[in-house]
């Protein structure tokens, strides 16, 4: 018998459709696992405890929402479980997968994230499906050639539509494309596939870095800012009162713009500047490390700017809320930034 925690926090997964409008419901959380014990014939060597800390949509969701999350599951006592699967909305999935993988770094259990791309009852809804991957992975044992592999940690299974379901590692989920329902990890790398109740495993490079465990508190910090880039984007309109530091989101080259052409209001470099004047960092991310970067890049770097190397924008922006949330010194900071806690560097 394996005992398994779940963990209910709305989404659409826990929605139903009435009269066009699509929002969470007190009955729909069971109903994931009634249609569980239909699809799945040995559902009887599982033993399922269950709490609802949370009945949002995802996208209603803020960083405190995290916290409450977090002290549900500490006082369920976790270790008494052989995994613990948080059904969750698929808008904030990504920044709640990176949250609860650099907390929880030093599990011992597997934790996985499942959501649904419709509404349980819609006939193209993949939930169902998402969730039983959730429980095979928790129910396997790791068979050769894969004992080194780590279940332990943050992991979030997801089919895409007419696409095999693939098990991604939580600091490596990327947000769903623009228009789509569709869930990918950074650079296409997924973690597993699962087809035919076999997990295979298609990254293993993801598991053989060497991580660092570190204690933290649930503590998210209110005081940073994330900028998005786009042609045209006005510095002068940020208000940067009460701001510790910045993330600012870079173009897919690892860019943003440094020139001066438009004027002073445009460019990131003035940005920075004013920000250094303020006593406030600003770290930009997501960018690959190489031997080469463009001239624009460079510029950053040399106005002072910190790059957060090697990482997803959704990672490097959850590590800063909890890096400023727990930590007061500056090179704690940027130690903590550097570490590879929960296998987030790709």
């Amino acid at each position: 018998m394996k005992n398994i925690l779940v963990v209910f926090t709305g989404g659409t997964i826990g929605s139903v459709a009435t009269d066009g409008t699509i929002n969470t419901s007190d009955t729909t959380s069971f109903k994931l696992i009634q249609l569980f014990q239909q699809h799945y014939e040995c559902h009887r060597q599982i033993h399922f405890d269950t709490i609802q800390p949370l009945q949002i949509l995802s996208e209603n969701l803020a960083p405190p929402a995290w916290k409450t999350l977090i002290a549900a599951i500490e006082a369920a006592r976790p270790e008494q479980y052989d995994g613990i699967i948080i059904t969750h909305g698929t808008d904030t999935l990504a920044y709640t997968a990176c949250a609860l993988s650099f907390y929880f770094n030093a599990a011992r259990i597997p934790i996985l994230l499942v959501s649904s791309d419709y509404p349980l009852d819609h006939p193209k809804a993949n939930g169902v499906e998402n969730f039983i991957c959730a429980v095979e992975f928790i129910l396997q044992t790791c068979p050769e050639p894969y004992r080194r592999v780590n279940r332990a940690g943050v992991f979030v299974p997801y089919r895409n539509q007419q696409q095999i379901t693939q098990l991604h590692q939580g600091t490596r989920l990327a947000c769903s494309l623009q228009l789509s329902g569709d869930f990918f990890s950074v650079q296409g790398k997924s973690y597993m596939q699962y087809e035919n109740r076999r997990f295979s495993l298609l990254n293993p490079a993801a598991q053989q870095t060497s991580t660092k465990t570190i204690p933290l508190k649930a503590d998210f910090s209110d005081r940073i800012l994330m900028i998005k880039p786009y042609p045209g984007l006005n510095y002068s309109r940020f208000n940067l009162d009460n701001i510790d530091a910045v993330l600012h989101d870079l173009y897919h080259s690892g860019t943003a713009c440094a020139s001066l052409q438009w004027g002073e209001n445009y460019s990131l470099i003035e940005f920075i500047n004013r920000c250094k004047n303020l006593g406030i960092a600003v770290y930009l991310a997501p960018a690959i490390k190489s031997t080469d970067a463009y001239q624009s890049t460079q510029a950053l770097i040399e106005q002072g700017a910190e790059i957060i190397w090697n990482m997803s924008i959704e990672a490097a922006y959850v590590k800063l809320l909890l890096a400023y949330g727990n930590f007061n010194d500056k090179q704690e900071i940027l130690d903590f930034i550097a570490a590879d806690i929960a296998g987030e560097h790709i």
